[in-house]
């Protein structure tokens, strides 16, 4: 148990049986009445945001979150293989589990799976990551414009938009985050 006063962002707890994760969190003083902590909350099994206002005096319990690092091995259809490198113990993902994270994995790619009471919670990539460009059009000469993109075609199949001078079989930074091109590898 902590008392909400000791809040701080990333610190993950139980409410209601969601475990959620701060994202932001404001401490209000009005002039009149009691003051109040406002949050932003990730509910970290659904991924949803939600915004959510305490009274001072509450008391929570904390969420002892696990993170295990393990590195992606294959995909079979919609199961994605994964195996823990000091152990050797796979687990076995869906595409559901992972979510949109998916178009990131490349094999042997290292990610963070976190766990709650053995209870597997979601998969955490890198914020960037270098792939292959397998598939763009060449540039079309006089055909710029400020900042002109084309889309590429990477190798786990997503598709960004790149600059021109970006070719075939190139290597290039992409973000997690937002998805976007960020620099050549």
């Amino acid at each position: 148990m902590f008392n909400i006063n000791d809040i701080k962002n990333g610190i993950t707890f139980v409410l209601d049986g969601q475990i959620y994760q701060v994202l932001e969190f404001l401490h209000v003083k009005p002039g009149k009445g009691p003051a109040f902590l406002r949050t932003k909350l990730k509910n970290l099994r659904t991924g949803a945001t939600i915004e959510k206002t305490f009274n001072t005096n509450i008391k929570l319990e904390k969420a002892l979150i696990e993170k295990r690092n393990m590195q992606f091995l294959y995909a079979t259809g919609d199961l994605y293989n994964f195996m823990n490198m000091e152990t050797y113990e796979q687990v076995e993902l869906t595409r559901d589990q992972i979510g949109d994270d998916a178009l990131y994995l490349k094999d042997g790619l290292d990610v963070d799976l976190t766990f709650y009471q053995g209870e597997l919670l979601g998969v955490s990539v890198p914020e960037k990551i270098a792939m292959k460009v397998v598939k763009t059009e060449p540039a079309v000469k006089g055909n710029t414009t400020n900042n002109a993109t084309k889309d590429a075609e990477l190798e786990t199949g997503l598709t960004v938009k790149v600059p021109l001078f970006i070719e075939q079989d190139e290597e290039i930074i992409v973000s997690t985050k937002d998805g976007k091109y960020v620099s050549r590898a």
